[in-house]
């Protein structure tokens, strides 16, 4: 075994499907200095042609990566703070989304949207500590939001299930952790959930960097409940065959999510366990609150966040 930063893992991925098909390219904000570490070498290795760093101008050069996928390219666009998505909205929604299907699949966009540093920032406050993974799914757009190292390679190459559009939420708390890994890091299939801890009596569904709060508690409450533990991995489509398995055998479900409760994932993912599932007991969602805005004081910042504390709390709830 051998520790893997999740930093490196992206790195990894991006070099790998770069040398392998020459018309993966990079576009962004100081993409050839790597000031995220992802894009770092990039371009030495493969040129200025191929990691080419971009004006001030987010809606510029992504309705630039729109036209590039178009003729033929697979851009990977990294945005440098989440909230940069909100001004690129309606190039990735309504242009990239929608060319495949307004063209009746003979034009695709195989962009691939990459955002590492999504979520909070321990301080950095509202306009940068966003995680507006939600968004894309109500859209219909595909968000990737991964917790483990393996990191999602398929998701900038041709080996992707779709050739449309995706966007890969790299959560800021993840950013500085490592993690021991074996064997080849492969692409993951869109769509395809993870049951990190099984469990019989409630399943854990946790999206991204919460997944280790998730196991975390589930270890603690060990002696009084057995938790099972999903990680969705694409947040759209979602895995509702995995989902339901888990939920069909524990009859109880949690949803921890960090996007804000109203519209959210959590809230989704709730209302068609409703519909489709065979639960015992009303579920619950532990999220941001409504409307969520995070400040710069530390303790408010850490204070809107979803918790260890709040995940115990719905377990219990959901036990009564």
């Amino acid at each position: 075994m051998a520790p893997l930063a999740y930093i490196t893992a992206l790195h990894q991925a991006l070099r790998d499907e770069m040398a392998r098909d020459e018309r993966v390219c990079v576009l962004g904000e100081d993409v050839r200095l790597g000031l995220t570490g992802i894009t770092q070498g990039l371009a030495q290795a493969y040129g200025p042609e191929r990691v080419v760093d971009m004006p001030l101008s987010e809606q510029g050069f992504t309705s630039l990566a729109t036209g590039a996928a178009m003729a033929g390219q697979r851009p990977v666009v990294e945005f440098q703070i989440p909230s940069l998505l909100y001004l690129v909205f309606e190039q990735i929604a309504n242009q990239a989304h929608k060319f495949s299907l307004m063209t009746g699949g003979q034009v695709s966009v195989p962009v691939t949207y990459l955002v590492p540093g999504s979520g909070s920032r321990s301080g950095m406050a509202g306009q940068h500590s966003d995680h507006p993974y939600s968004l894309f799914a109500h859209v219909g757009s595909r968000p990737w939001c991964r917790r483990r190292r393996r990191t999602p390679t398929g998701c900038w190459c041709p080996r992707c299930a779709t050739p449309d559009p995706v966007a890969v939420f790299a959560p800021t708390m993840l950013m500085g952790t490592a993690e021991e890994v074996t064997g080849e890091l492969g692409p993951v299939p869109l769509g395809s959930a993870r049951v990190h801890r099984e469990g019989t009596d409630v399943t854990v569904v946790a999206v991204g960097h919460l997944v280790p709060t998730a196991l975390q508690v589930a270890a603690e409450l060990a002696g009084e409940v057995s938790i099972e533990v999903v990680d969705p991995r694409t947040v759209y489509p979602v895995d509702w065959a995995t989902l339901g398995e888990s939920v069909a055998k524990t009859g109880r479900l949690v949803v921890m999510d960090d996007s804000n409760r109203m519209c959210g994932l959590g809230g989704e993912i709730l209302a068609t366990a409703a519909e489709e599932y065979a639960l015992v007991a009303p579920p619950k969602r532990v999220s941001r609150p409504d409307g969520a805005v995070i400040p710069y004081a530390l303790a408010l910042d850490h204070a809107l966040l979803p918790s260890a504390a709040q995940l115990t709390e719905a377990v219990r709830a959901v036990l009564k």
